[in-house]
């Protein structure tokens, strides 16, 4: 009997050790967040185990394993939803069943998963672009885009790029009565990058005759050039992103091949070519003092350039537009940025806000002091205030 309750403590205390995780004293709903951290955490587990063991591709099992939590494209009382493709991409399509005599406005949503996982059609994205539908009487294209590692840059951004330009041509517009004067590019985290990256580039494309008159940013991915931000120190282990799937989601957005990955966790992937670009990334100058909280600013170290020839993509500005120079920020559209102060890409965000707001550009810029990554939409009560926020903000100013 004295070993089975040895054993029964043994195995209690090692339970409670894997669920329990420190969180900071703000946090709301700590124990529902504390479930959902150890639910993605056995499973990542088990997708390592089968890595390890040669059955599946991390990344690949684990996006099979979120396709459960896809949603099927079912109309409400409130909204129609359809799929259909722009330019061969596969998106989903939210239309309000009110009937209205004037224009909507349209939003271009891209949705977040390290561009390895998810799709528009994931429940989270899903809720939130039925009530963005419903809230703002709009139109809501969620487009999708192939994923890695099938898949690598540039062809994420480039399934977004001729989505976004189908969507804004005259016909398209047209038919599902779109206003072309009141248009806004959203996207959350990976898809943040995506909606940054072809609004950079949308406004210089002469073939786009329509502009988008708003972007808005949730808790985005910006940069690839230094992993050892203050937010990346702070928030190493916290819940939902963590610092390893990070770079584990940012190397596999270029190559399979773990070099990088082991490159990029010592912050020595920079080639000394490319010292120049650490200047649009530098928080010692770009992060206000409550985010850099005491932290010195290290210089990454110069790596080899054979990473950077090899796959040139982590140095291109449409995969880390943060890069992007003066020159390619002033006269992009009114922006709205939402940053959680327990996340890993807090600092890429904050980052841009200051640097949009250095060249002239009008941003709002809500930061969650009790927030974390990947919880917009969710049902949490954090979750809860992110979308109130983001569709209070298209409200007003869309």
């Amino acid at each position: 009997m004295g070993r089975k309750v040895l054993l029964f403590l043994i195995v209690g205390v090692l339970g409670a050790r894997y669920l329990y995780i420190p969180l900071p004293a703000n946090t709301e709903q700590p124990w529902v967040i504390m479930c959902v951290e150890t639910h993605l955490k056995i499973m990542s587990n088990l997708m390592l185990f089968a890595e390890l063991l040669g059955i599946s591709h991390y990344m690949t099992s684990t996006n099979f394993a979120a396709s459960f939590l896809d949603t099927p494209p079912t109309s409400d009382e409130n909204v129609s939803v359809v799929e259909a493709t722009f330019h061969n991409i596969p998106v989903r399509v939210y239309v309000p069943k009110q009937k209205t005599n004037t224009l909507r406005r349209g939003i271009f949503y891209i949705h977040g998963g390290g561009y390895c996982l998810g799709s528009a059609g994931f429940y989270n994205f899903d809720h939130l672009s039925r009530r963005t539908a419903h809230r703002l009487d709009a139109v809501v294209i969620s487009t999708n885009y192939r994923l890695a590692p099938k898949y690598h840059f540039p062809a994420q951004f480039e399934d977004v790029y001729n989505s976004l330009r189908w969507f804004l041509s005259e016909a398209v517009l047209q038919e599902y009565g779109v206003d072309p004067t009141r248009i806004g590019v959203c996207g959350d985290s990976s898809g943040g990058n995506s909606a940054t990256a072809v609004v950079q580039q949308l406004q210089h494309d002469q073939d786009v005759k329509v502009k988008v008159k708003v972007q808005a940013l949730i808790y985005p991915a910006l940069q690839t050039v230094d992993f050892d931000l203050p937010s990346y120190r702070e928030n190493a282990h916290s819940p939902i992103l963590n610092r390893w799937l990070t770079l584990r989601f940012m190397s596999e957005y270029f190559t399979t091949d773990r070099s990088l990955e082991k490159a990029m966790t010592t912050n020595q992937h920079i080639p000394e070519h490319a010292a120049h670009l650490l200047q649009f990334a530098n928080w010692s100058s770009l992060l206000p003092e409550r985010f850099q909280k005491g932290h010195v600013y290290k210089k990454p170290t110069f790596g080899s350039s054979t990473l950077a020839k090899k796959y040139p993509g982590f140095l291109d500005v449409r995969a880390a537009p943060l890069l992007a120079d003066d020159t390619q920020l002033r006269g992009l559209p009114q922006t709205y940025v939402l940053t959680c102060q327990h996340d890993v890409l807090r600092d890429d965000g904050v980052m841009y806000v200051t640097r949009l707001r250095n060249v002239g550009v009008p941003v709002t810029h809500d930061h969650i002091e009790d927030g974390f990554h990947g919880l917009i939409s969710t049902g949490l009560k954090v979750g809860a205030r992110m979308e109130n926020q983001y569709i209070n903000w298209l409200s007003e100013n869309l």
